[in-house]
C-alpha cells in the first residue's frame, strides 16, 4: 500500500508508463512479439540517456533476436553450437537504438535513443517500440509463461512496475483500413513513478517576488539538499569558463553552481503588473547545472486563476484538468525550435515568458500570498516552495483590490474638485 501511495500524483492521477507484449506468430520453440512503451504521463518525459527496460524469465528462455532495441550483455551462450541467440541472460536488460541504425535494424517507433516525449506535450514521441524473438519458451497461449519481475529506468531510479498481466489482444488495422487482424496474446506491464524513490531531495526550488513589495522571497536554503555544496563552482570563477565544463559523466553527476539553495533548476514567480481586469505574471526558469541541458522541458503550475489564462507570450501552454470540476493546473513548455531546450548553467542557461490572466472578482486579490502558484513541478519532479510566512506581503495601507483605492481616490478628487 505504501508503495502505491508514494506513487501516486495527484496532478496527474492516471499517469503511468504502459509496456505492453503482443505476440505476432508462434515459432517451433517460441514466439515472435511486439513490445510498445507508452508514456501515458501528462508532464513528465523520459529524457537522455534514455529508458532501460529489464524482466526475468519465468523458465529458460533465451532471445533468438532483437529489432529496434538491443540487450546490454549477451550472457553465457556456450551451450549454442550453431545459432547463437542474441541474449541468453535470465534476467536481460533491454536499451532503445540510436538514431542512424541501418534499416534492417529498425522497427517501427525505435532507435530514438530512448526518448519519450511527455503525453500531455507530444503523443506521437511518447511512444517507443522494438521487436523479439523468444526460444525455449511456449508455443501457444496455454504454455507461455510471462516474464515478471519488470523493471524500470527513466533514465534514473523512481519507477516501480507491477507483474505482466494477460488482456484482451491487441486489434490492428490493415493498410487499407478495411480489414482487422489481432495479436495472438497480449499482456500488459504497468509502471509508475514516485519522486520519493528517484531521490531523498528535490530537484528544483521556486522563489517569489512582485510589484507591490520590494521584498525577494528565495528558495529556501539547502532546498535540494547541500550535499554537493563542497564541489561546486562559483559563477564569478575562471572554473565555470574552462574547457569541458559542459561535459556530462556517465553517471549524471551533476556540477552546479554554488547558490544558498544548490538546486539544478530555480523557477521563480513574478507578480509584474496589475490592470483594471487581467494581471500580468512573469516566469523565469534558470539552469544552475553546468553538466546538464534540458531538452523538451515541461513547468507545471497549479493557481486558482490559472482557468483563465488569456494569452501566453513565449510558452506553449496547456490546461490539465484530471478532476473536471476543477480547472486551476497547467502546463508550460517551450515552443518547438525556439526556446524548448534549456542550455547548461550561464549567461543561456535559461527561459523565461509571461502570462495574462484575467480577473475572477468574487475571488482575486493580492492578500495572504493568492497570486502565487500552490504547487510547482519541473520535469515532472515537485518543486520545493518557500514557506508561506515569507511570501511578499502588501504593504499596511494597500487595500485588497489596488484598483478599488483608486476608484475611491479618484471619486474623492471630483467631490474637492465640485466644491472648490
Amino acid at each position: 500500500m505504501l508503495s502505491h501511495a508514494e506513487a501516486y500524483d495527484p496532478l496527474d492521477p492516471t499517469g503511468n508508463v504502459t509496456i505492453k507484449w503482443d505476440v505476432m506468430s508462434w515459432t517451433p520453440d517460441g514466439y515472435v512479439a511486439a513490445v510498445t512503451i507508452n508514456n501515458f504521463q501528462m508532464y513528465r518525459h523520459i529524457g537522455a540517456p534514455g529508458w532501460t527496460l529489464g524482466w526475468q524469465w519465468a523458465k529458460k528462455e533465451v532471445l533468438w533476436t532483437m529489432v529496434g532495441a538491443q540487450t546490454t550483455e549477451q550472457g553465457d551462450c556456450s551451450k549454442f553450437k550453431a545459432n547463437i541467440p542474441h541474449c541468453c541472460k535470465r534476467t536481460p536488460i533491454v536499451v532503445d537504438l540510436l538514431p542512424g541504425v541501418p534499416y534492417n535494424q529498425q522497427f517501427a517507433n525505435c532507435c530514438k535513443g530512448g526518448v519519450l516525449s511527455a503525453w500531455g506535450q507530444d503523443p506521437a514521441s511518447a511512444v517507443s517500440a522494438f521487436q523479439v524473438s523468444v526460444g525455449l519458451a511456449g508455443t501457444s497461449n496455454k504454455t507461455v509463461k510471462l516474464p515478471k519481475n519488470f523493471t524500470l529506468q527513466g533514465p534514473g531510479p523512481g519507477y516501480t512496475c507491477g507483474p505482466a498481466k494477460v488482456v484482451p489482444s491487441t486489434v490492428y488495422l490493415t493498410s487499407d483500413r478495411r480489414r482487422k487482424t489481432q495479436a495472438l496474446m497480449t499482456w500488459n506491464v504497468t509502471c509508475t513513478y514516485s519522486q520519493f524513490l528517484a531521490s531523498k531531495n528535490p530537484s528544483c526550488c521556486v522563489s517569489f517576488s512582485s510589484f507591490y513589495n520590494e521584498t525577494i522571497t528565495p528558495c529556501p536554503s539547502c532546498a535540494c539538499g547541500c550535499h554537493n555544496k563542497n564541489n561546486c563552482i562559483m559563477s564569478n570563477s575562471k572554473a565555470a569558463h574552462r574547457t569541458g565544463i559542459n561535459t556530462p559523466k556517465k553517471d549524471n553527476t551533476p556540477l552546479l553552481q554554488c547558490t544558498h539553495h544548490m538546486c539544478p533548476i530555480r523557477v521563480h514567480w513574478h507578480v509584474k503588473v496589475n490592470y483594471k481586469e487581467y494581471w500580468r505574471v512573469k516566469v523565469a526558469i534558470t539552469n544552475f547545472n553546468y553538466r546538464m541541458n534540458y531538452t523538451q522541458w515541461t513547468l507545471v503550475a497549479q493557481h486558482p486563476n490559472l482557468n483563465n489564462v488569456t494569452q501566453v507570450f513565449s510558452f506553449d501552454y496547456k490546461p490539465l484538468v484530471p478532476y473536471e470540476s476543477i480547472n486551476d493546473t497547467g502546463m508550460f513548455y517551450g515552443m518547438k525550435f525556439y526556446n524548448d531546450l534549456l542550455m547548461e548553467a550561464g549567461p543561456q542557461g535559461n527561459v523565461q515568458s509571461e502570462l495574462l490572466l484575467q480577473k475572477n472578482k468574487d475571488t482575486f486579490t493580492f492578500k495572504q500570498g493568492w497570486a502565487f502558484p500552490r504547487k510547482v513541478y519541473f520535469n515532472g519532479d515537485e518543486c520545493m516552495l518557500p514557506p508561506p510566512d515569507t511570501y511578499p506581503f502588501l504593504p499596511n495601507s494597500a487595500n485588497a483590490n489596488p484598483i478599488t483605492s483608486l476608484t475611491m481616490a479618484a471619486s474623492v478628487l471630483l467631490v474637492v474638485l465640485s466644491i472648490w
